[in-house]
């Protein structure tokens, strides 16, 4: 445990900014299980699904959580299966 006082604000911000990237991490893949989920069983709501799920990896890009690369990719996998059927 940190003794001096500006390294102790610095674990209890880190540890809140952990927190909060996990929840966000949490609702990413599940907007994209979600997408994939409406995709496989052909829903009607899927392209609508497809867009929330595109939307939430931009904003995690915008925060720093997904390389813009690795964004581009879920992007292109997801509007790709959903174009294929």
């Amino acid at each position: 445990m940190p003794n001096i006082k500006s390294a102790k604000k610095r674990v209890k911000v880190s540890n809140a900014n952990a927190e909060k990237n996990k929840a966000f991490r949490s609702a990413l893949k599940s907007a994209v299980k979600k997408a994939n989920a409406a995709i496989s069983e052909k829903d009607s709501g899927a392209a609508e699904a497809v867009k929330a799920a595109v939307k939430k990896i931009d904003q995690a890009t915008t925060k720093g959580l997904l390389h813009k690369n690795n964004a581009a990719r879920k992007k292109s996998s997801l509007v790709s299966k959903l174009n294929k059927d």
